[in-house]
């Protein structure tokens, strides 16, 4: 495991090193996802306004995905996918071309760094550990979690697992409240409220997010 800078408190990044700090990698970055859905939306000739009927957010939110002056999250991502009758996947990472997939430490991706839906502080970071696949219905996700006190409960089609890796996570799901430590997992309906967060600075977790 790589030495880790110091840091004051339980760290990690939504799947770094397996763990540390997600680190830019030096690759050509992938297309920004809310290019992606400006670029889907068009396809399917729909405009903001009717994007906006489909899934529930405020066109003036769904211009900000498109402009990258907000990061979405994984839930919002997962919803503009159902209404865009694209695969997760396909949102997050870009069409997959391979029958399958390896993926070193030192190659993981970072796709994305999501940020609060002012786009005013980042929320997590997330890394896809199999964006190659063809068809997949699943998307595994080494994620850095940050602090978000003020969160709002998520809730979308689809299924999670996750694994703590680093640090402590406070898992919100229904009325329930549970703090995880490493080595903790937690599975859940995605229709299920939930919301996921480091309890304190920032915490690591693998997550396996299945779109229905």
């Amino acid at each position: 495991m790589s030495e880790k800078t110091t840091k004051p408190y339980i760290n990690v990044d939504y799947f770094e090193d397996l763990t540390g700090d997600i680190a830019e990698t030096g690759q050509k970055p992938v297309e920004e996802i809310g290019a992606r859905v400006s670029r889907l939306r068009a396809a399917k000739g729909l405009t903001l306004n009717q994007l906006a009927r489909l899934t529930g957010f405020e066109e003036n939110f769904l211009a900000d995905i498109e402009d990258g002056k907000v990061q979405p999250q994984l839930g919002t991502v997962i919803k503009l996918s159902k209404a865009l009758h694209s695969a997760l996947g396909q949102l997050v990472s870009g069409r997959g071309d391979k029958l399958y997939s390896i993926t070193r430490k030192d190659e993981r991706k970072v796709i994305s760094r999501s940020t609060s839906k002012t786009g005013q502080r980042q929320v997590y970071a997330y890394k896809d550990l199999a964006p190659e696949v063809k068809g997949r219905h699943m998307e595994a996700l080494m994620v850095q979690l940050e602090e978000n006190p003020e969160g709002e409960l998520s809730v979308h089609e689809g299924e999670e697992f996750i694994h703590v890796m680093e640090g402590v996570v406070s898992l919100d799901i229904a009325d329930d409240h549970h703090e995880l430590a490493p080595g903790d997992t937690a599975y859940y309906p995605s229709t299920t409220p939930h919301l996921i967060a480091a309890k304190e600075g920032q915490a690591t977790i693998l997550a396996v997010i299945y779109d229905g």
